[in-house]
């Protein structure tokens, strides 16, 4: 016991007792991280401000806020912006998602023919379908457009709502169409009526969505003379139907925390520093141009007379104009009490770009996108170069099975459905097990490949793996190149038979795993 202590307990034991116990509770508290993240003692921590909320209070009350300052940073408010989801929207998405069937063949017994049969047909079929501006509700952009809108609108508002109603249209063979809605279109009605309504999303004792409820206008739309708007109304649509249990609503959106009922744009956590950056980014240009145009202001001690007119303002005719340029060599006649001042801003910044870059290596960290690939620029070595874009494909590839698994494949199953319904699909047990539907509706979303810094290098890798078993011909051709290994192989075998009977090449395996080419005699058979 320190000395203090001692003197305390003989002059008044119970204040001494209450003493121990106080120190006793403080070394239970200050330990783990009330000793680092957690201190409030800290002088570096102790002016924290700090508060925190569950998944509404800190997502759903700050999403509009949020949503509207990303759409203007993407507008205009930081070019990089724009850029960072563009390079996210190309990468992930670009023309669209392809589709690629991959029937269960051995489960539903069918020979490899009548898989590869099946196959063309469910292709040529999706194909009329899909290609056709029939597929949006608004019949303003095919099926592979929608993906690009979606994944945009998604990554810009944080998340996208697509409706999937039945509607018959003349020369339509398929009555499905992709209705998208933008995030603000969710929100909660006037009244609740004892629900769990959150940003406009229903959710019941279990926390499960059951509705979505939607304005019938934007929000933020504004009254136009002859235009007006209708009556706000709310439309609750159930996220599952009560007798088919078809899914009604498609929500696109990367959920960063359980029980969360609305996305986060992917701009929210740089915010801040990309419009920062913009600002900073204005004002030097600003500088630089001020500075290119050699400005001089003229000062005069006798404000009633015209700067370096050399008349007083009675002598000045009317229509002259009086305005002062610099010119070539120009000799301009100043007033007397007139003189001149350069204004020389320094600029351009010489410290400017490696300001910028630190900043931008944190956004690009945020966002999961290398600043060499958020500013397109590869000037370090082909081993960095490719370094930073295999660590962007990582992010774009999860995000691309991510999309594909949320929306493009249930919409190909609502299509499937009705593809069979209408019996332009022959699929028997479709409607009867869930494993039968499974089994046929099974595909793989095929996107743009990551590009090649070198082509030579990045052909080998493909036919090592190919070789050693890691990968396959189809694979890697849709990765590398896009396309289709098998139509690939059909397509070959075409032109090497039209090469052959032109007499031009004989493509016949020698030894060695080769294959030598002989120029043939037009007169041999």
């Amino acid at each position: 016991m320190k000395l203090i202590d001692r003197m305390i307990s003989s002059i008044s034991p119970s204040w001494a007792l209450k003493r121990q116990v106080a120190q006793k509770k403080l070394e239970i508290f200050n330990s783990g991280y009330s000793n680092h993240g957690a201190s409030g003692t800290k002088k570096s921590l102790a002016g924290w401000n700090f508060r925190g909320g569950g998944p509404d209070e800190d997502i759903v009350d700050n999403a509009d806020v949020l949503r509207q300052r990303s759409r203007d940073l993407y507008m205009g408010g930081a070019t990089l912006a724009t850029g960072a989801l563009k390079t996210s929207r190309t990468n992930v998405v670009g023309t669209g998602l392809k589709l690629f069937p991959i029937v269960d063949y051995e489960y539903l017994g069918l020979s490899e023919e009548e898989e590869k049969q099946l196959k063309r047909t469910i292709e040529r079929e999706f194909a009329l379908w899909a290609d056709s501006t029939d597929s949006d509700a608004c019949r303003q952009h095919n099926f592979y457009e929608l993906q690009q809108l979606a994944f945009l609108s998604q990554l810009m508002s944080g998340d996208c709502f697509a409706l999937l109603p039945m509607k018959k249209r003349k020369q339509s063979v398929y009555d499905l169409r992709v209705r998208l809605l933008e995030a603000d279109r969710c929100c909660n009605p006037p009244i609740l009526n004892g629900k769990n309504i959150r940003g406009g999303v229903e959710v019941n004792e279990d926390a499960e969505v059951v509705a979505y409820h939607f304005l019938n206008r934007h929000p933020l739309s504004f009254y136009t003379p002859g235009a007006p708007l209708p009556p706000p109304k709310w439309n609750r649509v159930l996220a599952y139907g009560d007798k088919t249990g078809r899914k009604n609503v498609i929500h696109l959106m990367d959920a960063e925390r359980p029980e969360q009922r609305r996305g986060v744009p992917i701009l929210a956590p740089v915010i801040e520093a990309l419009k920062q950056l913009g600002r900073y980014t204005e004002a030097e240009l600003m500088a630089a141009v001020v500075s290119g145009m050699f400005t001089v202001f003229v000062k005069s001690d006798s404000p009633e007379n015209p700067v370096g007119s050399g008349l007083s303002q009675e002598e000045t005719l009317p229509g002259l104009d009086n305005n002062l340029q610099m010119g070539n060599g120009a000799i301009v006649g100043l007033a007397p009490g007139e003189d001149i001042s350069t204004a020389n801003p320094g600029r351009p910044n010489t410290a400017f770009d490696g300001f910028v870059t630190a900043i931008l290596r944190q956004v690009g960290a945020a966002l999961e996108i290398p600043y060499e690939l958020l500013v397109k620029s590869f000037t370090s070595s082909y081993s960095a170069s490719r370094a930073a874009l295999l660590e962007a494909w990582k992010m774009f590839r999860m995000r691309r099975i991510w999309f594909a698994a949320d929306f493009c494949q249930p919409v190909y199953e609502e299509w499937f459905a009705e593809a069979v319904a209408k019996g332009r699909i022959y699929a028997p047990g479709f409607f009867d097990d869930p494993l039968i539907r499974k089994a046929y509706t099974r595909a793989e979303w095929i996107g743009p490949s990551s590009g090649q810094l070198d082509p030579l290098k990045e052909a080998q890798a493909a036919k090592m793996r190919v070789e050693e078993g890691f990968s396959t011909r189809s694979r890697e051709t849709a990765e590398i190149t896009g396309g289709d290994f098998e139509m690939n192989v059909q397509q070959r075998i075409r032109e090497e038979k039209m090469r052959r009977e032109g007499g031009l090449l004989d493509g016949l395996p020698t030894g060695g795993g080769e294959t030598k080419y002989v120029v043939l005699d037009p007169q041999q058979d």
